[in-house]
């Protein structure tokens, strides 16, 4: 008799995640604070959502957190901005960006080992990133964001875990 395929075990686990609703902008920023004082140098944090999602936002929260004291606008035409502070900030703008190879030109590598990585349009990185935050926000309101965040790999989980205790009630 030949045997059938192996049974199969438990589903894999789903990634941990959180979510959050904000009401402003600086109730984005304040959440994105937290963030940036739980992060390290290495630490990854995907930004995803459409145009006008907050994703810059965001970024300018995490980096006054990261002790950034220069203006944060969105990289878009120049891909990467490099800011230094407490913990040096590497904000990357993907928009523009075609293809792997493009991605590989960027050297973004390079960053992750002694920077805080923020990257817009982080759904163009997801497959090559298996540690650290993917963070998607939408629209909630004139104002208000949804924002729902979940971990790659080990570090994301406790990342993620650290974020959840020092965000704002």
């Amino acid at each position: 008799m030949a045997a059938g395929p192996p049974p199969a075990g438990p589903p894999p686990a789903a990634a941990p995640r959180r979510v959050w609703r904000t009401g402003s902008p600086a109730a984005t920023q304040a959440l994105a604070e937290a963030l940036g004082r739980v992060a390290r140098p290495g630490d990854v944090v995907l930004l995803v959502g459409p145009l006008g999602a907050g994703k810059t936002c965001f970024v300018q929260g995490l980096a006054r957190a990261l002790g950034v004291t220069t203006p944060v606008k969105s990289p878009t035409f120049v891909l990467l901005v490099e800011h230094h502070g407490r913990v040096p900030l590497a904000h990357v703008d993907l928009y523009r960006l075609d293809g792997a190879r493009s991605l590989d030109d960027l050297g973004l590598e390079e960053q992750t080992d002694t920077h805080v990585l923020a990257v817009e349009w982080g759904e163009k990185l997801e497959g090559r990133v298996d540690d650290g935050l993917v963070v998607e926000l939408a629209e909630d309101g004139a104002e208000g964001r949804a924002i729902v965040a979940r971990s790659l790999g080990e570090r994301g989980r406790e990342l993620l875990k650290a974020w959840g205790e020092a965000a704002p009630a």
